[in-house]
């Protein structure tokens, strides 16, 4: 592994831009340093020629992995990817970046000079420098910045500027009214993509997070960096800070979302892909399936509701279809001669043809009882008319197929199996239990897809299958409504 070394730049524009320069600076130092401190931003008289503009400078202090050199050329690419020119030495330009100390070495070749000579000359490089360092202590003149600085003496041309870097940030638009006073149900961000680590012995996970706050009449919009700032607060690092089960960990981001945006209502839905190993039906081959582990919480300031759900893939086999093949199959069978008796046993020994379907079932329980995400596949798998696999042997290709036909269920089947076997698979779950089932058909004969869904309290759905009517059904929102005190 590369070494680590503790590097101090200087930064300076004085074109263009001179702010937005420095900015593009520092997000491109990250590429190949550590920027662990940042000085405010100074204001400084031309260091040689008297008419040019007036210069910006800061300070940084980095880590990186490159020697001298190496760093010195990434710092030129820096210099001309923002539009520096080669030319006149002291000619305005958009940015310079100077090595001012590498560790404690001393490096003189041709075309780097470490420490920077500018150190013992002018007050405009150790000013930035001495707010983060000033105990650093230069190998060659044996003192420290501040030092070096007392020593020199005049600083009267070098000034803080007021709110540096964010100085152009006036007024914040989020917080002022909009033009129509109208609430809004959810406002976040998307499709954010993170490795999440969870306790549960599955390891590191690759997961995609919807994040969202209710944005109140009166708020222009929300703050749509602090939903990535939360996140990398919780998870830290890409191995992130473990937590028990996927939704504790949504639990924790609607939190400190709710706190973070002092918004009403926060909703958080993680949905992160975790593998099971399965083996194939008959030649017992063990092959690798990727399922989607889904995790949400919906929080108010004292409040919050916790779903857990997954996602997972199928065979459907129609029975429409199959059924007309069926008559047909018996029609031709009769015409030739095989008496109605033998006709029929024969297309109950032999699988009926029809058109197949990959099935995308999701289920998702809102409970506070901690759920086994295999428990939950098994459910939703069994509720197709076959499970699929990755890997198939050929005597497995023929147990798949006969056991889908064998099955054929429509997309409302598929639903109404999920929700049955969640009351079967834990019957000790309260009343007050939310089931939400949904199966999406990818259509074959057909250019469109189908689906169904389903959602209500275990208790209506228990009343419901035991007493054939329907006494009444509990929408998502209004559960989620009332388990928050709305």
């Amino acid at each position: 592994m590369a070494s680590e070394h503790v590097v101090y730049l200087g930064l300076g524009s004085n074109l263009g831009d001179r702010q937005a320069n420095l900015v593009e600076g520092i997000q491109r130092l990250r590429a190949h340093v550590d920027v662990v401190r940042l000085s405010a931003v100074y204001e400084t008289q031309p260091a040689y020629v008297t008419d040019q503009p007036r210069f910006l400078n800061m300070a940084a202090k980095g880590v990186t992995a490159l020697e001298p050199h190496a760093l010195l050329a990434f710092l030129k690419r820096i210099e001309h990817a923002i539009g520096r020119r080669d030319g006149m030495r002291y000619a305005p330009r958009p940015i310079d970046v100077d090595i001012l100390f590498y560790d404690d070495q001393v490096v003189r070749s041709e075309g780097l000079t470490v420490p920077h000579p500018l150190l013992a000359e002018r007050s405009f490089v150790l000013v930035p420098l001495n707010e983060i360092a000033p105990d650093l202590r230069h190998p060659v003149l044996a003192r420290t910045v501040g030092e070096l600085l007392e020593l020199l003496g005049n600083t009267n041309g070098v000034a803080r500027v007021e709110r540096g870097l964010t100085s152009r940030l006036e007024r914040d638009l989020q917080h002022e009214p909009p033009p129509r006073p109208l609430r809004l149900d959810r406002v976040g961000v998307s499709g954010l993509r993170r490795i999440i680590r969870l306790a549960d012995g599955h390891g590191l996970f690759y997961a995609t997070l919807d994040l969202s706050v209710e944005l109140p009449a009166e708020r222009k919009g929300a703050h749509m960096s602090r939903f990535s700032d939360t996140v990398e607060e919780i998870l830290e690092d890409i191995g992130g800070q473990e937590a028990a089960v996927v939704e504790a960990l949504a639990e924790r981001m609607a939190r400190q979302l709710s706190v973070g945006h002092g918004a009403r209502r926060v909703d958080v839905e993680i949905r992160a892909h975790f593998p099971l190993t399965r083996r194939t039906p008959l030649s017992g081959k063990p092959t690798q399936e990727l399922y989607t582990l889904i995790g949400r919480a919906v929080a108010t300031a004292d409040r919050c509701v916790r779903l857990v759900g997954v996602e997972a893939e199928g065979m459907m086999a129609c029975p429409c279809a199959q059924d007309m093949v069926r008559g047909h199959a018996r029609e031709r069978l009769l015409e030739d001669g095989i008496g109605e008796a033998l006709a029929d046993r024969v297309l109950e020994l032999v699988p009926l043809a029809t058109h197949n379907q990959r099935g995308l079932g999701r289920l998702l329980v809102g409970t506070e009882r901690p759920l086994r995400a295999e428990d939950l596949v098994e459910i939703v798998e069994s509720s197709m008319s076959s499970e699929n696999y990755d890997l198939l042997k050929r005597p497995d290709e023929l147990f798949v197929v006969e056991k889908a036909h064998r099955h054929p269920r429509f997309v409302e089947d598929a639903v109404r199996e999920m929700l049955y076997n969640v009351m079967a698979m834990y019957p000790d779950l309260p009343d007050d239990a939310y089931v939400y089932a949904r199966q999406v058909n990818l259509e074959t004969i057909h250019k469109h897809d189908v689906f169904a869904e389903r959602g209500g309290t275990l208790g209506e759905l228990r009343a419901e299958i035991g007493g054939g009517t329907a006494p009444g059904e509990t929408s998502l929102a209004a559960w989620l409504l009332a388990r928050l005190g709305g």
